[in-house]
């Protein structure tokens, strides 16, 4: 971009201009481009496989971000260079928060990745309280007091093509600060030196290596305690006041190793469609989920239903007999086909009549650790409505609250003994041309106070039998218990 084109945008009256250069990094990773230019609070790192098996082309980095937004129950709280900017209790925080992204109006230029700057971070859970009043009241007790909402204003963001071996390096500049243009170009100019003279070796912190194992994880969800809730919300569903919940169990570590080492096992172990590393300064995000919670893009919105798990074999031939049985469950086929229609009917309240439709139907995915079955389902938004609508429409997916959803969430708030916290919401981001991907909270470990915390749940039908949806949620953690193991230990052990 020239200083002319960087005016005539300023003089149409855009407050952010993405300025940007694209430099030669094959013989970097995202992940050494992230330890060289980004390490550090308020920065993040997200990255695919698609299918679980194939690397997307993307990798993007954001650089520590200056200006947060958190929201703790009805109260907002701005923070810009670690200060409070502006703090206020609201009624409703997301209609706050799409009035503050109005803030920013950013070029949206030809040839730049599809995102390249906006808000990253997460919905919690109990977001959803802020949608349904039913829910409104007291949430279960919360002993990590994690926000329910953090976004960060991401506007500097480094893009790792993996096709071509190069970065697009983009700094959002404000047009009415002095010599932006200037120091747009300066900032650039710093990112590029470090990526050239930095050493990774240099940034790397050696942990003495311990051994855990699965049975190192404390659950405040005892199995007794567990399997008596499925056999309460089967006499729910018996009585007819429900068709299906999820309940789910949090299970916790004590953990010293560098939260960057867990990302790095988890990718190596349970490559994933999402995957994510957000540093928050004072706890960590750190996933690998397979499921889109809501995507827009191109006034398109895509829910990706996942519900139905078996166990990887281990040879081929086991796993084509496993994907065979798992198709061939009534119990998983009738559950899958529920859910298909959760994420119809919430595509439906986003979108033109007559556009909603299954793209795929039923498809078995494998992971690392498990198959699932999987389903895709499309919509053309109505006119007028925002990736904000379309979050309210859709958190949380069906596969992680149940059917009929309110009803479903009610149960999850008597029978789980503490809040979900980021477990089952959102993370992912909302760029600034109205655009937003996000993946559903699952496969993900929260990092706080040196002790690491993950969740999983199973979906409860009339014929469920307790023991084996316990069975299910530790089949499901199994993936972060490995990559636990083995960034304690040590990543070259």
């Amino acid at each position: 971009m020239t200083p002319e084109q960087f005016d005539r945008l300023a003089k149409e009256g855009f407050n952010r201009i993405p300025v940007t250069r694209e430099v030669l990094a094959d013989l970097d990773t995202p992940l050494s481009s992230y330890m060289k230019l980004a390490s550090g609070p308020y920065s993040y790192l997200l990255e695919s496989v698609q299918g679980g098996e194939k690397w997307g082309r993307y990798s993007i980095i954001g650089l520590p971000c200056r200006k947060i937004l958190k929201v703790s129950g009805h109260q907002i709280t701005i923070t810009q260079d670690g200060n409070v900017v502006e703090s206020c209790e609201v009624e409703d925080p997301l209609a706050f928060i799409e009035a503050f992204q109005t803030r920013y109006r950013a070029a949206d230029l030809p040839d730049l990745p599809r995102f390249n700057g906006g808000l990253v971070g997460y919905f919690g859970y109990d977001t959803v309280r802020y949608i349904e009043p039913r829910l409104s009241g007291k949430a279960p007790q919360d002993p990590l007091q994690t926000p329910d909402i953090l976004l960060m204003v991401s506007e500097e963001v480094v893009v790792f093509d993996n096709l071509s071996g190069k970065l697009i390096l983009i700094h959002h500049a404000d047009p009415a600060e002095n010599d932006a243009y200037d120091n747009a170009q300066k900032a650039l100019d710093q990112l590029v030196y470090k990526l050239r003279t930095v050493s990774t070796s240099s940034l790397e912190k050696q942990v003495s290596p311990t051994e855990v194992t699965e049975s190192d994880f404390v659950s405040g969800f005892t199995q007794d305690r567990f399997e008596t809730s499925v056999d309460k919300i089967k006499e729910y569903i018996l009585s007819g006041d429900i068709m299906q919940t999820v309940i789910a169990q949090r299970m916790s570590i004590p953990f010293e190793a560098e939260p960057l080492d867990l990302y790095r096992a988890l990718r190596c172990l349970n490559p994933s469609p999402y995957m994510y590393f957000l540093n928050l300064e004072d706890f960590y995000i750190v996933g690998s989920s397979p499921e889109i919670l809501a995507r827009v893009e191109d006034n398109e919105v895509t829910v990706r239903p996942i519900a139905g798990t078996r166990k990887r074999g281990a040879t081929e031939e086991q796993d084509q007999a496993l994907e065979k049985e798992l198709l061939a469950d009534p119990k998983e086929i009738a559950e899958h086909l529920m859910l298909i229609d959760l994420g119809r009917n919430d595509a439906g309240r986003v979108s033109q009549t007559g556009t909603v439709r299954v793209t795929d139907k039923m498809v078995v995915e494998r992971y690392s650790h498990v198959m699932h079955i999987v389903s895709n389902v499309k919509g053309q938004l109505k006119e007028g409505v925002s990736a904000i609508d379309v979050l309210k429409a859709t958190l949380p997916a069906g596969t992680l609250s149940g059917a009929p959803k309110i009803r479903a969430m009610e149960i999850i708030d008597e029978l789980e003994p503490v809040k979900r916290g980021v477990y089952g919401g959102a993370v992912g981001y909302l760029s600034w041309n109205g655009n937003m991907d996000t993946a559903i909270a699952i496969r993900t470990a929260v990092i706080k106070d040196k002790t690491l915390h993950i969740q999983a749940g199973a979906g409860v039908v009339a014929d469920s039998i307790p023991r084996l949806e316990w069975k299910e949620t530790m089949n499901k953690g199994r993936a972060i218990f490995r990559a636990v193991a083995m960034a304690t230990k040590g990543l070259d052990g």
